[in-house]
């Protein structure tokens, strides 16, 4: 039974709901890009879809809008899939379990994907009216942002002859971006050899965090589980003789991870626990104020795994502790912007090698570039080897934007107060699709959502709505 009905915008949030009942996360698009197929062919529209899934609308202008410029609607179909450790869900397969909780949606145990569903809902809801005013339009739903923006990296824009983009994909009413950070991937790695090592088998884990969008809130001072633990497992090898036999944590390289666990071979279990119960209160007093939950915690466990040899242990747990995380640079430009930072999302270990995968972010090129050599260069000290992946230039501020004073323009007559002009310390695909089309005039905008890339995701629905009307007044507006 429908969870959305009674709300409004009926046609967006019927969308979206329609779209929350298909499984979304990134690498599984699949299913959402044929939907998307299935509805243009369904309504008589010209579509494209392309090899990895990407896919294009075009819709005529109405009546009197003939002669204005094309307008590109934007958003991307591929949603971070994180749940709850309690949650048996399968995100692969099944769709997710939504409820409404006052002005709040949000979807039991999992994340929403309000980020970017949202945007993709009201693509499809302009796309299938026939009563909102608006120029030629091109819908642009693009797969596997949230892991590289892969889709807005492959896509072909040359029968694209968008003028202006609303990129759909901001998530604060009544703020207007209009310039974004570049990032890249950096993925450290290091062999894993393993030899017999007489000790009890302990499991370390660092949990109880919150986490978060690994740009747009790196600086508010949270703990990342996987920067704690090589803290916890440095100071345990002080402790007691330790043997590293696996670490993992995290997810995804663009969310602060929350929770962290290493299996060790030690030579006193008493010492480790020692030190579990001093660090969670240095760790918890250090992290009041952002993340006082913190917790390190100590068990006995089980492995058919050897450990890894002393020198390999030593580089990992060396590297862990030693790795630049969080932000590394504030803008001297834009008050309160991060400039640079980077985020250690992944730490996972396979039998012969442990990876570290970092999300690196810059609104100045030549920065993000010098951080990633340094992690090339601790990574090489320490005997380990880096690969640099996914790099994407920033989305660089206009001077001159038409469409940034049009929207301006709307927004006050609609909400009678001026927008918050802001630039972005993440990724949006207006950076790779202005850089594709370099004529191309960007705004970012989308309605108030909460906890993105957490189970604590919330959309915000009488912000959608204004956020919608928003959007309709501008496109009316855009007649040259």
């Amino acid at each position: 039974m429908p969870v959305l009905s009674e709300l409004e915008p009926k046609i967006v949030f019927d969308y979206f709901e329609k779209l929350c009942a298909i499984p979304h996360g990134s690498f599984h698009t699949k299913q959402i890009s044929d939907y998307l197929v299935s509805f243009a062919a369904a309504h008589g529209l010209k579509y494209r879809q392309d090899e990895i899934g990407n896919v294009i609308i075009w819709k005529a202008a109405t009546a009197g809008y003939e002669n204005a410029p094309a307008v590109m609607i934007q958003g991307h179909m591929d949603m971070v899939a994180e749940k709850d450790a309690a949650c048996t869900k399968d995100m692969e397969r099944e769709g997710l379990d939504l409820f409404i909780d006052g002005d709040l949606i949000g979807a039991k145990g999992t994340t929403l994907g309000g980020d970017d569903g949202i945007a993709v809902a009201m693509g499809l809801a302009i796309l299938d009216s026939d009563d909102i005013p608006h120029g030629p339009l091109e819908c642009v739903f693009t797969v596997d942002e949230e892991v590289g923006m892969l889709g807005a990296r492959a896509l072909d824009t040359s029968d694209l002859k968008a003028r202006y983009l609303l990129n759909i994909d901001s998530e604060e009413e009544k703020v207007l971006m209009v310039s974004c950070a570049g990032a890249c991937r950096a993925v450290c790695s290091f062999d894993a050899k393993r030899e017999a090592f007489s000790g009890e088998i302990c499991k370390v884990t660092v949990t109880g965090l919150i986490g978060g969008h690994s740009g747009e809130e790196i600086q508010k001072g949270r703990a990342n589980s996987n920067i704690l633990m090589g803290r916890v497992l440095y100071e345990m090898s002080r402790a007691t003789e330790l043997r590293l036999v696996r670490i993992d944590g995290g997810a995804k390289d663009n969310a602060i991870p929350r929770e962290t666990a290493a299996v060790v071979s030690v030579k006193s279990s008493t010492a480790l626990k020692a030190v579990a119960e001093r660090l969670t209160a240095e760790l918890q007093e250090e992290y009041r104020a952002a993340d006082g939950g913190v917790c390190v915690n100590i068990c006995a466990d089980e492995t058919a795994l050897f450990p890894l040899t002393k020198s390999c242990t030593q580089s990992v747990i060396t590297f862990a502790h030693c790795a630049p995380n969080g932000v590394q640079e504030m803008s001297a430009d834009v008050a309160g912007l991060v400039q640079t930072s980077l985020n250690l999302g992944r730490l996972y270990t396979q039998e012969d090698s442990v990876f570290f995968s970092f999300m690196v972010r810059s609104s100045v090129n030549s920065q993000k570039d010098a951080v990633a050599s340094r992690l090339e260069a601790l990574t090489a000290a320490l005997g380990g080897k880096t690969e640099i992946a996914s790099s994407y230039s920033a989305w660089q501020y206009r001077a001159d934007s038409p469409l940034r004073d049009k929207m301006i323009e709307v927004f006050r007559k609609q909400y009678g107060e001026e927008p918050r002009i802001e630039a972005l310390h993440a990724g949006l695909e207006c950076g790779i699709l202005s850089g594709k089309m370099p004529e191309l005039d960007c705004i970012s905008l989308g309605p108030d959502l909460t906890d993105i890339h957490t189970p604590r995701e919330r959309l915000h629905i009488a912000s959608t709505l204004r956020t919608w009307k928003l959007i309709l007044a501008t496109l009316k507006e855009l007649r040259n």
